[in-house]
């Protein structure tokens, strides 16, 4: 009797933990401010995207973007959230996504609007906290909070809360009071498009989908579980065809993905702490700032590109601007960055 409270003690502690951390990933890899002069630092002054057309260059998780433009404020399905952070910008790809994804889910599941979060930075590039990917603006988070039926006022923007779907008292558990059908089915909408590579979800949230998702399971394959996304799930988009410069990810794998690639999650394995190193082991070095150096050679030439006008000049659905474009050095795949990883847990570049 001692030892099972004990163990269960244990594993609420546990899930307390985990459950934190995971609410956490919403706001993961938070760093005060960019080292100056870093890519961070660069990529997160500039205020306005590059004139010409849109490309993303690079990888996910590794590049920049030329030609961005902004997801409206507002819009009849969708809302944006944290304007503040000045992310909502992407490939006119993902704008147009977004808007259709939201109407399709205003018709077909009464999904009554989408709450935008981070897209990607005015020209992509590393961000200074919240993310290791979104660079490409080929990336999107949405909240899973419904958007509410009035416009919400700057300041709920910027301020409303995140809402967990796990049950914070148990180990990797969807909470039932939280978790509804109707969440179910605008993951599986937002699956069901062609141009929609992956779209990362907590592994407690995408457990709950191979248990009771009994549609059409051909796109459950597209969920894959990761750390965070407990309160917004991230959409990726593959690589547009003809964007020589942007390096796509490996496809995901055969099958509805709720295998023992999906049991891992629910081991101690991704949770245990690293292994103390050995006596008189040295220290692993501290992690170097990345550089725009570091990334491909054509985000230098996005940097150096003109800006638009103004934000509104940018915005998807506006006017064009008459100026003459300033065009940006496409990049062959074999120079955008390095070879990317595969859909392997636990690596930041997946995020």
């Amino acid at each position: 009797m001692i030892f099972r409270l004990a163990r269960t003690l244990s594993a609420l502690a546990l899930a307390a933990s985990i459950g934190a951390g995971l609410t956490a990933g919403d706001v993961a890899a938070q760093q005060k401010t960019p080292t100056p002069g870093s890519a961070k630092a660069i990529f997160g002054a500039v205020g306005l995207p590059t004139k010409g057309p849109a490309q993303s260059i690079g990888f996910y998780a590794k590049g920049c973007l030329a030609g961005g433009v902004a997801l409206p404020t507002d819009g009849p399905t969708w809302q944006a959230m944290r304007p503040s952070r000045n992310r909502r910008w992407g490939r006119p790809d993902m704008i147009a996504f977004l808007e259709r994804f939201s109407q399709d889910a205003a018709k077909n599941d009464g999904w009554p609007g989408l709450l935008v979060g981070d897209i990607s930075q005015p020209r992509g590039g590393p961000m200074f906290n919240g993310h290791a990917s979104h660079q490409i603006g080929l990336d999107a988070d949405v909240w899973l909070t419904p958007m509410p039926p009035r416009t919400l006022t700057a300041t709920e923007r910027e301020t409303m809360p995140f809402t967990t779907m796990l049950d914070k008292n148990k180990f990797l558990t969807v909470d039932d009071s939280v978790w509804t059908e109707s969440h179910a089915r605008l993951l599986m909408q937002a699956a069901s498009y062609p141009q929609v590579e992956r779209i990362f979800v907590n592994p407690a949230i995408k457990k709950k989908m191979c248990q009771s998702w009994t549609g059409d399971r051909s796109n459950l394959g597209k969920l894959r579980p990761e750390y965070g996304h407990d309160s917004h799930f991230h959409i990726r988009l593959r690589c547009p065809a003809g964007s020589i410069g942007c390096k796509p990810q490996a496809p995901v794998a055969a099958g509805d993905g709720c295998d023992k690639s999906l049991a891992w999650w629910f081991t101690k394995e991704p949770w245990a702490k690293p292994k103390p190193k050995p006596p008189g082991a040295k220290p692993p070095p501290k992690p170097r700032e990345v550089m725009v150096s570091d990334l491909p050679k054509a985000c230098q030439t996005v940097l150096d590109t003109p800006s638009v006008a103004s934000v509104k000049a940018a915005t998807f659905g506006a006017k064009p601007a008459t100026d003459s474009p300033a065009a940006v050095e496409p990049v062959s795949g074999a120079s955008a960055g390095d070879t990317p990883p595969g859909d392997l847990p636990l690596r930041a570049t997946q995020q």
